[in-house]
C-alpha cells in the first residue's frame, strides 16, 4: 500500500522558517518524483515544488529563493525547507508521488493529477 505521510506543519511568524517532511512507503522511492502542493482556504490547490527521480527540482515563482526541496533516498523522505515565510504561504501542504516532475505542472500551466497523495499538514504564517 502506497503511503505518504507529511509532518512539520504548524504556526510560524512571518519571516520565519519551517521544514516539512514527507515519508514515503509502498513504492520504489528512487523511481518516483515527489511534489509538494498546497491549498489555501477558498482557493484551488497549487503546485509548490517537485523533485524528479534524477534530482531535478522545480519551484513556482512565488517561492523561488525561499523554499528548497530535497530528498534523502536512504530515509525515503522528501523535505521542503521554507524560509522567509509570508502570510500568503498559509495553506495545507500536501506531498504527492508520480513519475512526472515538470515546471509546467508546478506552475499550473498544464493540469495534471499526481497518482498518490498524503493527508496534508497545515502551515499557518501569522503577520
Amino acid at each position: 500500500e502506497v503511503q505518504l505521510v507529511e509532518s512539520g506543519g504548524g504556526l510560524v511568524q512571518a519571516g520565519g522558517s519551517r521544514k516539512l517532511s514527507c515519508v514515503a512507503s509502498g513504492f520504489t522511492f528512487d523511481e518516483y518524483a515527489i511534489g509538494w502542493f498546497r491549498q489555501a482556504p477558498g482557493k484551488e490547490r497549487e503546485g509548490v515544488s517537485c523533485i524528479s527521480s534524477e534530482g531535478s527540482t522545480y519551484y513556482r515563482d512565488s517561492v523561488k529563493g525561499r523554499f528548497t526541496i530535497s530528498s534523502d533516498s536512504a530515509k525515503n523522505t522528501v523535505y521542503l525547507q521554507m524560509n522567509s515565510l509570508k502570510p500568503e504561504d498559509t495553506a495545507v501542504y500536501y506531498c504527492a508521488a508520480d513519475l512526472v516532475c515538470s515546471p509546467l505542472i508546478i506552475s499550473g500551466k498544464v493540469p495534471y493529477e499526481y497518482d498518490y497523495w498524503g493527508q496534508g499538514t497545515q502551515v499557518t504564517v501569522s503577520s
